[in-house]
C-alpha cells in the first residue's frame, strides 16, 4: 500500500509514532488490523468549526489508536509478524501485476 500525505504531517506523525514507541508503519498496520477487527473506524469523523470539538475528536483518536496498540500487545497472536507482513506485501504484489 502507498500512502501520499503533506511532508509536514508526515514528520509529525513518524514523531508522534516515536513517541508511543513505534514506527509509523506498525502504527498503520494496528489501525488496519483494528478496523478488521471491529469492521469499524475506531474513532468519530466528523466535520466542524469548533476548535474545541476538534479537539475532543483529536482525543478520542488517539485514546483509540492507544487501546488498539494496547489490544495488540495483548493478543500477541492476532498480530502480524514481520514475515507475515512481508508475506502480505508479496501477495500484494502479485495481485497488482
Amino acid at each position: 500500500m502507498t500512502v501520499r500525505m503533506d511532508s509536514n504531517v508526515k514528520k509529525q506523525f513518524d514523531q508522534l509514532c516515536q513517541q508511543f514507541g513505534m514506527s509509523a508503519n506498525t502504527a498503520i498496520n494496528i489501525f488496519v488490523n483494528q478496523v478488521i477487527r471491529s469492521r469499524s473506524i475506531p474513532f468519530v469523523i466528523s466535520a466542524t468549526d469548533d476548535a474545541t470539538e476538534r479537539a475532543e475528536v483529536r482525543q478520542e483518536a488517539l485514546n483509540a489508536f492507544q487501546a488498539a496498540r494496547m489490544q495488540a500487545e495483548v493478543n500477541e497472536d492476532n498480530e502480524l509478524s514481520l514475515d507475515d507482513i512481508n508475506r502480505e506485501i508479496k501477495a500484494t504484489r502479485k495481485m497488482a501485476k
